[in-house]
């Protein structure tokens, strides 16, 4: 279909939608349907009204050309020239808002980091990571609570798993799911040499029960008693729970809490994001034309960064963007230049596949 007639159509639909909203008589679901959709194509409209009459004006102006009048003729020419120039980049933006919306973007997220290769170097670094999203989450002014965390025992993380709440945070930290890499010198190493350590992201969005829903049946619940560092007790009743979801194998533990039922409402929200990831990857796996983003493929074996402290640089190998800015980042969150260029990324590799 050509761009001119994709261009018509869409401006054709929302106005058909426009009309049957404001005919009134509907029932409150298809209102709420209808005036999402109409929101969504008048964005759209908008900018492809802006791109046509762009164009319009250039031929209005090519017709001033041909007079007589220099002067004229002389500020036509000028006018048409900034016009154009402004062209390409209406038409970009038209066909970004062409590019069908990820309705978890918008989602709330179960964000999870292990230690990998590397021992407590790992672990020191995992925690490294967990503070850094921290931070990140307050300049953002999101809800950000730690719902599970294992210490190393050495200052370190073995595995965090944090919940942030907040407008657009899977859209914003979806890029983040992978292995992040360290290298750096530990401060038990008299040689001075530099070890390269690393940490698995995984970024879920928080699905509700309307998303994900899971029968009573099919999960498999244990409680037993918490117990803390060194097995210790925590508490003196049987507050931890471990819920198995039979159909996938996905199982969770949660036993930060002193009340049995916040505990098991934790696990359930951690258990509908999992189930969700499985099985969105089972459905990215069997779609057999996939093409692979130039931003990855957010699988957690994925090498997507490395954080080298000797060179105080970050580097996001999907991208080949390099920021000499460590300290800046690890230590005060400052990662909205590496998320913005990702998804620009993300950007221009969907425009390639828009068939027009």
């Amino acid at each position: 279909m050509s761009m001119d007639k994709l261009f018509d159509e869409i401006i054709s639909k929302h106005e058909a939608v426009t009309d049957k909203l404001n005919k009134g008589g509907l029932h409150h679901t298809d209102f709420a349907i209808l005036s999402k959709e109409n929101a969504n194509l008048r964005n759209i409209a908008e900018k492809i009204h802006e791109y046509k009459n762009t164009k319009k004006q250039i031929q209005d102006l090519q017709e001033l050309i041909i007079s007589d009048d220099k002067e004229i003729k002389a500020m036509a020419e000028i006018e048409i020239f900034d016009l154009q120039k402004s062209l390409p980049e209406l038409e970009k933006k038209v066909k970004i808002s062409l590019i069908p919306k990820d309705e978890t973007d918008e989602k709330n997220i179960i964000l999870e980091i292990r230690a990998g290769t590397g021992g407590d170097e790992a672990a020191l670094f995992s925690g490294v990571l967990m503070r850094m999203y921290q931070k990140y989450a307050e300049k953002n002014r999101w809800k950000f609570e730690i719902m599970e965390v294992s210490d190393s025992g050495s200052g370190g993380v073995k595995e965090c798993i944090m919940s942030i709440q907040g407008i657009g945070v899977f859209g914003k930290l979806k890029y983040e799911s992978g292995t992040h890499r360290v290298q750096r010198v530990p401060e038990t190493e008299n040689a001075g040499r530099v070890h390269t350590s690393a940490a698995t992201v995984a970024v879920l969005p928080e699905m509700d029960e309307i998303d994900i829903k899971i029968e009573e049946k099919d999960l498999k619940i244990d409680v037993f008693r918490s117990s803390g560092p060194g097995g210790q007790s925590v508490n003196t009743t049987d507050s931890a729970v471990r819920i198995t979801h039979i159909p996938t194998g996905v199982v969770v533990s949660q036993q930060d809490e002193k009340s049995q039922i916040k505990n098991r409402e934790k696990a359930m929200r951690i258990l509908r994001s999992r189930i969700y990831e499985a099985e969105e990857a089972k459905r990215l796996a069997e779609r057999s034309s996939s093409r692979k983003s130039q931003v990855g493929s957010g699988d957690r074996s994925e090498k997507i960064r490395t954080y080298n402290y000797p060179q105080g640089r970050v580097t996001d190998h999907r991208i080949n963007l390099t920021l000499y800015q460590l300290e800046k980042i690890t230590t005060e969150g400052f990662i909205d230049e590496l998320i913005d260029a990702l998804r620009a990324a993300n950007e221009i590799e969907r425009l390639s596949q828009l068939d027009i």
